[in-house]
């Protein structure tokens, strides 16, 4: 993605600091200028500050200029942070929708399995027999077993049948 800066982005070598200037010889000698007491550091993985060309403390114009780039780099940021959000709410979106869709086919092939088992069920009842059937099943049997009984009652087989 971005390559690291040579300067650590915090401690003392994060801004160039100037060489002092040595005084001027002569007369008008005025005292050196103060440094500046609060140093500007911009956005982690900015740009290094540009070296003053003079050589001399930084100017009141190159500051607000690297605070003009420090504001301009958060704004960037921002607007990537603020497309970020919108592409990771779309990628949730879709992600939703998915995940309804699966679950309505998977109520699909629920509901296809078990129209299948009913389907197969209804074959099963289909096959068996109806009520008349089982009535004149159970008459039949009724006669069959009284016919056996006087048939064994006659011919006395009865004798055959061990008592207690």
């Amino acid at each position: 993605m971005t390559e690291a800066s040579p300067n650590p982005a915090t401690g003392q070598n994060f801004i160039p600091q100037t060489p002092p200037t040595p005084p001027p010889a002569g007369p008008e000698a005025k005292a050196p200028a103060a440094p500046p007491t609060a140093e500007l550091k911009p956005a982690q993985g900015a740009a290094p500050a540009a070296r003053p060309v003079s050589g001399g403390p930084l100017s009141a114009s190159q500051l607000i200029d690297q605070l003009a780039r420090i504001e301009d780099k958060c704004s960037r940021i921002e607007d990537k942070y603020a497309r970020s959000e919108a592409l990771l709410s779309r990628v949730e979106d879709k992600v939703e929708n998915a995940s309804s869709r699966m679950n309505e086919a998977a109520r699909q092939a629920d509901l296809a399995a078990l129209r299948t088992e009913v389907r197969a069920v209804s074959d099963r009842t289909k096959r068996l027999p109806g009520a008349g059937a089982l009535v004149l099943t159970a008459i039949i049997t009724a006669v069959v077993t009284v016919v056996l009984m006087i048939a064994v009652q006659r011919l006395h087989l009865d004798a055959l049948i061990p008592q207690r």
